[in-house]
């Protein structure tokens, strides 16, 4: 766009350029002589009228150019004008090229006179219609410029500013004209006047229009940003050449705020979502505040810690408010002591967190695993005891920007503190914003405090289920013994697998291996009242078969409901609730599995009875492992079935192993596949039987973690001969000092003449009861192993009893002695009648302490 000069002086003689206004308007020019002749045709009236040149010399005007009906006006018109006469006004034309239309044209008729003095008149057309086109042009353009809602520019080919309008100037001030001659530098800052200018030069170049180009700056007098939305296009003049650029800008500030608003309702739903995908998947209270930060760092913030009440953390039992509390102040008014549990950063390189105000003057960040506290001034002291957000902001010259101190609330209860904070050069925490941390706190508080309660649980069963198991390393005469214990995993860690190992008079000795179906804490209390019943039925001495029969009816008394009714003359009468009770608790009927055998040192003999287990693993010297064939029998729990006994011969050095169903079988190994791998683990039983444990569980696929795993391995050792002392004796009175005289021999053998007194006068009370209260022929026995044992059979079926003496009974002291001076007696039945026996600790062994006179005194 050509400069208009400012002074005459300025004023240069050349051409114009293309564009300028005659290319938009259709001016012609002719001259009619002194004859009213037309003597000069211009070649814009050629264009004009479309009549050449040649035809329109020597021709009348008014014939040449009227309409018939208005040729005699006109002719009035053009007399007038040679007269001298000025004349201004509309006149119809004829189209060009034959057609009937009119067209209309504005002649300016000035009078003039030739170099003969003789009278003519020169002619300006002016063509109405594009006259008013161009009018038309110009409203509208000062409509833009004047009336638009709008922001206008007008750039000229040098990129300067030609024309502004005032919507434009009401923004960034002043008239319109000052803006006249400024660049976008005046405006923007620079990275954003270099992307506005390089879009301008691209349209100017191209003529390819750029539309909604954003445009980030600051208005005059404000420090608010502001976004702006551009349009540019190029403009060209009437012969088409390029004259500049125009630029239409509308502030987008509010619908850029929208949709920054509603990008962040998206990320916090997409936050939430993702958030209810991760959090809680775990059990663990760390784990959990890890998942928190994984989801919350960087989408949501660039820095970010969880504090966790210590007491939380160590499963303390605290009261209501021990570590804060929703409604009141809680323990330490929220400087109780905390634990950082987790931190998570997005900035590279980023140190720990210290928020302003919550740590003591010169203190060093907090770490993960540091156990802190709060100053109980301080903002994040605030927070935990109000349980309300904190909002603090970041120091000068600190990294961060802001933080947002959220209290981690479960039930009423804060269960620790997160904390949220934004680095500068972010975008600051709104309103949505805490809400959401709110809920993210929340959210992760609730699934922490259910991991806090799942700990507490667990660790209650975990103490029920191992103050179950045999503690330390169970010994039993003529036995090596090995056990391992192997829970599930996390989640299934308390389970129904039990074994134990019950010493059993004569030195014989139990091996017992269970498994109730299910886990959790009520398989593991069901186990627990398994276990406590088969160790009291094995006190009582029964056989394995009468053991697994009482064992099944307590099962099945476990899983029944309780019985209940009111009578009617003696009568039980069942009641509604009794069978309502029953329907509900069919679901919760125990059954278990369980192998029972009984170990005989002095026979080397193992009788087996089994419950639906599988089958005991016998590895003898030389040979491959076998599976004992020991009838199965039914699960207890489910009765109506009789248990079966097997009475097994084991050599010296053979290896028993028991176990339960999780250490050879899994989802991905089948039974008879963990059966085979097994009892290949067990080839080489020589090695120390510690050894031969832990070589079958690094052998066997042990890591399933889908069942609890039990193995109870015995080696046997069995009494040596020169241990045992075994008599019969004659039903006679003279027994009793023959078994005094046998007793004080063998003793004597064996060392042991510090006990001779004490076993003659036991041996002496248990002969003569034999032969006061029993039948058939006396057996005495005495075996060593760590401890002595004297055992006193007859085929008689009643049981002594013990009892208090009267001061005026002569008899009736003599269990009594024997309760007295031994460490333990009892009696049990045999096949062929009964056993009496008491047991007494060997002279450097733990034995219990010499009588008192009074407790002698006491017996007559």
């Amino acid at each position: 766009m050509s400069e208009i000069p400012e002074t005459a002086s300025d004023v240069v003689w050349q051409s114009s350029p293309p564009g300028s206004i005659y290319d938009y308007i259709k001016v012609a020019s002719f001259s009619i002589g002194h004859d009213g002749l037309v003597d000069q045709w211009s070649d814009r009236a050629v264009e004009l009228f479309g009549i050449a040149a040649d035809e329109a010399r020597g021709k009348d005007p008014v014939e040449v150019f009227m309409p018939a009906e208005l040729r005699p006006r006109g002719r009035r018109r053009l007399a007038e004008i040679l007269d001298g006469k000025e004349w201004t006004g509309l006149v119809p034309f004829r189209m060009p090229g034959g057609s009937q239309a009119h067209g209309l044209a504005e002649i300016y008729v000035m009078p003039s006179e030739t170099s003969q003095g003789e009278q003519g008149a020169l002619c300006i057309v002016l063509d109405v219609r594009a006259l008013r086109r161009i009018e038309t042009d110009l409203a509208a353009s000062q409509a833009i410029f004047g009336q638009s809602p709008f922001g206008f520019l007008l750039f000229g080919t040098d990129l300067t500013v030609q024309r502004a309008n005032q919507r434009f100037a009401t923004v960034f001030g002043g008239a319109a004209e000052d803006h006249r001659g400024r660049t976008v530098h005046d405006y923007l800052s620079r990275p954003e006047a270099e992307r506005m200018n390089a879009s301008l030069r691209r349209v100017l170049e191209t003529g390819d229009p750029v539309t909604d180009l954003q445009i980030v700056g600051t208005a005059p007098g404000s420090t608010d940003r502001r976004h702006w939305s551009i349009n540019l296009y190029r403009v060209h003049g009437g012969s088409g050449r390029p004259v500049g650029v125009a630029g239409v800008g509308t502030d987008v500030t509010r619908r850029h705020i929208a949709a920054r608003e509603a990008a962040n309702a998206r990320r916090n739903l997409a936050l939430l979502n993702e958030a209810s995908a991760r959090i809680g998947n775990s059990l663990d209270l760390e784990t959990t505040a890890r998942e928190l930060l994984d989801v919350a760092v960087p989408g949501f913030c660039d820095l970010a810690s969880v504090d966790l009440y210590q007491g939380l953390l160590t499963g303390d039992e605290a009261p209501p408010g021990q570590w804060g509390s929703a409604r009141s102040e809680g323990f330490g008014g929220g400087s109780a002591e905390l634990r950082r549990v987790a931190f998570a950063s997005a900035v590279s390189d980023a140190p720990l967190m210290t928020t302003p105000g919550c740590a003591p003057e010169g203190s060093a960040p907090t770490a993960v695993g540091e156990v802190h506290r709060y100053p109980f001034n301080s903002p994040c002291a605030g927070a935990l005891r109000t349980a309300a957000v904190r909002s603090i902001p970041g120091e000068d010259g600190s990294l961060v920007q802001s933080t947002l101190a959220v209290p981690m609330v479960a039930h009423d209860t804060v269960v620790g503190l997160v904390q949220f904070s934004r680095t500068k050069g972010s975008e600051p925490f709104g309103e949505r914003d805490r809400a959401l941390a709110v809920e993210l706190a929340a959210r992760a508080a609730v699934c922490i405090d259910n991991a806090r309660l799942y700990r507490r649980e667990h660790e209650r069963a975990l103490i029920l289920q191992r103050s179950l198991l045999p503690p330390g390393d169970p010994e039993a005469a003529g036995l090596d013994i090995a056990c391992r214990y192997l829970p599930g995993t996390t989640a299934t860690e308390v389970g129904g697998d039990w074994f134990d190992v019950i010493e059993l008079p004569g030195h014989r000795t139990a091996l017992v291996v269970g498994d109730v179906m299910g886990r959790g804490l009520r398989a593991a209390v069901a186990m627990g009242e398994l276990r406590t019943a088969v160790r009291t039925l094995a006190l009582l001495d029964l056989e394995p078969a009468e053991v697994l029969s009482a064992l099944d009816e307590i099962a099945r008394g476990l899983g029944s409901p309780a019985k209940g009714g009111r009578t009617s003359g003696g009568a039980q009468v069942p009641s509604r609730v009794a069978h309502t009770s029953r329907d509900a608790d069919l679901s919760e009927v125990y059954l278990a599995t369980c192998v029972y055998a009984v170990y005989d040192p002095v026979t080397r003999r193992c009788t087996f009875a089994n419950a639906g287990h599988l089958p005991p693993v016998l590895v003898e010297p030389g040979e491959e492992a076998l599976l004992l064939d020991v009838p199965p029998g039914m699960p207890l729990g489910v009765g109506g079935e009789p248990f079966e006994e097997v009475e097994v011969e084991v050599p010296e050095g053979s290896l028993l192993a028991l176990y339960t169903d999780g250490l050879v079988e899994s989802r991905d190994h089948p039974l008879e596949e963990g059966l085979r791998a097994f009892r290949a683990a067990l080839a080489d039983p020589v090695r120390p039987l510690e050894d031969v444990a832990d070589h079958v569980l690094g052998a066997l696929d042990t890591r399933h973690g889908e069942d609890d795993i039990a193995l109870l391995m015995a080696r046997i050792q069995g009494l040596p001969t020169e241990a045992v002392g075994d008599w019969r004796l004659p039903r006679e009175p003279r027994s009793v000092g023959r078994a005094r005289e046998l007793a004080r021999a063998q003793l004597t053998a064996w060392d042991l003449e510090a006990l001779v007194d004490t076993v003659e006068l036991l041996v002496s009370e248990l002969v003569t009861n034999a032969l006061r209260y029993g039948e058939g022929e006396i057996r005495l026995r005495l075996l060593r192993d760590r401890t002595l044992v004297c055992e006193v059979w007859d085929a008689g079926l009643v049981q002594p009893r013990r009892r208090r003496a009267r001061d005026t009974d002569e008899g009736g002291r003599g269990l009594q002695l024997v309760g007295l001076l031994s460490a333990a007696w009892g009696s049990r039945r045999t096949p062929r009648g009964k056993t009496v026996w008491f047991e007494l600790a060997l002279p450097d062994g733990e034995g219990s302490a010499e009588p008192t006179v009074e407790q002698l005194l006491s017996m007559f």
